[in-house]
């Protein structure tokens, strides 16, 4: 196991480091490349790979644009400021709002989706209302929190769900029925633990007449409201995928290349660069770690995590499920959740106890929240506030999430109960 953990720690640290501008996205697929070349992977282990992650991965680009495009409407901004100008100037209703419309993008958009747009949003808003760099950097946090701790509802709402459902052969109906109460736990949850550790940095009254008005954000009045009522049919699309066993990315993507076909006879957008600023970097570093992870999964690592799970099962029903939450958290964390989730589930599966699905999920959606690594709406996120002059050190993140994230974990694992 000795050559594929020195691949990985390497290229971790790569990914992090970033030398001379290099892409995360390009650094996994370098390591990728020297798995292959060394042996630690095969080239039908990449194949499987592919396989595994097709479909999570054309959905996931499928969702980004269809974001993108929205952006650009002005959808987003749109719903942000309406939900400012509900909080009548209250600094505490406001960050509670924000982090529901942060949910709900989240479900519907993806936890990267809502890190790509919500972010600058969320930091224009608070340049308008001259907020303190304490209570901006309150928000933000916050926002980056809820992006991967309400991404449990529906299959779309993450990669590591597309992934999983896809591998296990859950429906959407399905999944959504079982993590509806798991995933409205983690948003209280997180509403209440972020509100009390932020609380003091939360300004108790906000200008929100310097707000600019919602109808300004809105650039195309005919897309806007179109997209209502595509989006409406989106969802229904899913279901119907799912009673006739089609591929999520078969309505996500083909409904947002659709989308911004429309976008574009409307003159709404701009197709060369929707597909110019799509993080493709996450594409690339998504199939690429999975690859240097299966060097891992050959040189034993899924038997010794199924050992662990094998001894959780025999705890009783409670402390499996909360255990393999806790450990999917912990993986996830230092080695991303990405491949965290493949690893798992292969260990999962291998025990025919497919119902602990649902907590590995669980566990590689919030824990990776513990550091700046773990997943890759917190790398967008990161990625996002640099490009934007905000800098957020791993000292200030991981105090904040090494906090904030064990509590919200284990209320969500309840929810599976």
């Amino acid at each position: 196991m000795s050559l594929a953990l020195a691949i990985f720690i390497l290229t971790i640290v790569l990914v992090i480091w970033q030398p001379r501008g290099i892409g995360f996205g390009t650094v996994a697929v370098m390591g990728a490349i020297v798995s292959l070349l060394l042996g630690t992977v095969s080239l039908g282990d990449a194949l499987e790979v592919t396989g595994i992650v097709w479909d999570a991965t054309l959905a996931f680009i499928g969702i980004i644009i269809l974001s993108l495009v929205l952006d650009q409407i002005g959808f987003f901004e749109w719903s942000a400021l309406h939900m400012a100008r509900l909080s009548r100037g209250n600094g505490n209703l406001m960050f509670v709002y924000m982090l529901v419309l942060g949910a709900l993008v989240s479900a519907f958009f993806a936890n990267d989706g809502a890190a790509l747009i919500l972010t600058p949003i969320l930091l224009a808003q608070m340049h308008y209302l001259r907020a303190s760099s304490k209570a901006t950097l309150a928000f933000l946090l916050a926002g980056g929190f809820i992006a991967d701790s309400a991404s449990n509802p529906l299959v779309i709402s993450n990669l590591t769900n597309i992934v999983t459902a896809g591998y296990f052969g859950i429906g959407f109906l399905e999944y959504a029925r079982v993590m509806f109460f798991p995933n409205l736990l983690s948003i209280l949850a997180s509403i209440v633990v972020l509100w009390l550790f932020f609380r003091r940095a939360i300004p108790a009254y906000v200008e929100i007449e310097s707000l600019p008005k919602p109808s300004s954000a809105i650039k195309s009045p005919v897309m806007f409201k179109l997209s209502w009522y595509f989006l409406a049919l989106l969802l229904v699309g899913y279901f119907i995928g799912d009673i006739y066993h089609l591929p999520v990315s078969l309505f996500a993507l083909g409904g947002a290349l659709l989308f911004l076909l429309l976008a574009t006879l409307y003159r709404a957008t701009d197709p060369l660069l929707i597909l110019k600023i799509a993080p493709w970097q996450v594409v690339w570093f998504s199939i690429g770690l999975y690859i240097v992870v299966f060097g891992l999964k050959n040189a034993g690592l899924t038997d010794e995590i199924g050992k662990i799970l094998s001894w959780l099962h025999t705890q009783g029903e409670a402390a499996s499920i909360v255990g393999t939450g806790f450990l999917a958290a912990f993986l996830s964390s230092v080695m991303n959740n990405m491949p965290t989730i493949m690893v798992m589930d292969i260990a999962i599966d291998h025990m025919g106890e497919s119902s602990l699905a649902y907590a590995n999920i669980l566990g590689c959606n919030l824990g990776p929240k513990m550091t700046p690594i773990g997943s890759l709406a917190t790398l967008l996120w990161l990625h996002v506030l640099a490009q934007k002059g905000v800098r957020v050190t791993w000292g200030a993140y991981m105090k904040v999430g090494l906090i904030i994230t064990p509590p919200v974990l284990f209320v969500a694992l309840l929810g599976l109960l």
